[in-house]
């Protein structure tokens, strides 16, 4: 049963997430979490003649890996929820030619792995799904021929950017059964406090976090110190900041808080400046540490809450302002089996 309480969905039977899987490039295997990956590569190409089609494969490598865990044929599912940044989505309807099972393309910038989770949990409660795959990806190669300057220009950084990670994420959803359980669900509304920086992603995303998890707590009263961890992607450090700052002007002091863009990289190693980005940051961060952290019971209750910049490569031109919106899931470690 799935009640409506405000903008939040609460399951009171929970989906869970029955398997999961992180595939990253070569940063990624540089990185602190590179244990936790499923699988990494030196090559970003992946074999492939572009950037682009290297994201399509590194998207595909993680879905397989995923249902390869599960031992689950991929005509067994119901339906895949997928996304990432390329223009219309392409590097997911790539991916799902060849996967070749039911494609529902999902657009949330780097809150799309969240957006997925949220709708994948309803569709599943609902009954309209015995197996769903939640999925992002994104590409650094990609993602700065598609928003910013070719990497041959040599421009340099500034401190508030982020670096698009090379990764993809997957996760597998059931109505029920073992695995880590999607108790709630908060999607967001779009904020907008006149943001025109495309190198401060944070800034512009901070208060749409902070808008939805205030959101959460009111239809809820549920309080912070009841979760182990809030999980933020991808605000990086500067946003991480502003958004302690706004909860703060609110009356809510943020302490139980980790990033998936500061989470994911060595910032002072890997001179990613402010942090991690890009829709398959927090994907990768969700599949190769905060769900392996619940199946092994060190956490119990967190909420994971993936923030996107909603711009295009026409409005930035256009010297638009930068809309944001987050979506929030509540994630609980799987009950004891007796």
């Amino acid at each position: 049963m799935t009640e409506r309480r405000g903008d939040t969905l609460l399951f009171h039977t929970p989906p869970v997430i029955a398997a999961q899987a992180a595939a990253g490039g070569k940063k990624e295997s540089e990185g602190p979490l590179a244990a936790g990956f499923d699988e990494l590569t030196t090559d970003n190409r992946l074999g492939q003649r572009s950037w682009e089609a290297a994201e399509k494969q590194l998207q595909l490598r993680a879905a397989r890996l995923c249902l390869q865990k599960a031992g689950l044929p991929a005509e067994q599912v119901d339906l895949a929820l997928a996304g990432d940044l390329q223009a219309q989505c392409t590097a997911s309807g790539y991916a799902l030619r060849e996967l070749g099972v039911p494609f529902a393309g999902l657009f949330g910038a780097c809150s799309t792995m969240a957006e997925a989770l949220a709708l994948g949990a309803a569709l599943c409660s609902s009954g309209a799904a015995q197996n769903l795959l939640a999925m992002t990806s994104s590409h650094f190669c990609a993602a700065e021929r598609q928003f910013r300057t070719p990497l041959s220009y040599g421009a340099v950084r500034t401190p508030t950017a982020q670096w698009t990670a090379t990764a993809a994420g997957c996760c597998l959803l059931r109505p029920a059964g073992q695995g880590v359980g999607i108790a709630a669900a908060t999607l967001g509304r779009v904020q907008d406090y006149n943001i025109k920086d495309i190198n401060n992603m944070g800034a512009a995303m901070a208060p749409a976090a902070a808008a939805t998890l205030l959101q959460y707590l009111a239809d809820t009263h549920a309080e912070l110190r009841d979760f182990d961890c809030v999980y933020t992607g991808d605000l990086g450090l500067v946003g991480s900041q502003m958004l302690r700052e706004l909860l703060a002007a609110e009356g809510l002091l943020l302490k139980n808080h980790a990033d998936c863009g500061c989470l994911l990289y060595d910032a002072g190693e890997q001179r990613v400046k402010s942090g991690g980005s890009g829709a398959g940051c927090c994907a990768a961060v969700l599949c190769a540490h905060i769900l392996p952290k619940l199946l092994r019971r060190g956490s119990r209750r967190v909420l994971f809450i993936a923030t996107g910049a909603l711009m295009s490569q026409t409005t930035f031109l256009q010297k638009e302002s930068i809309p944001a919106v987050a979506h929030l899931v509540e994630l609980t470690a799987p009950e004891k089996e007796n």
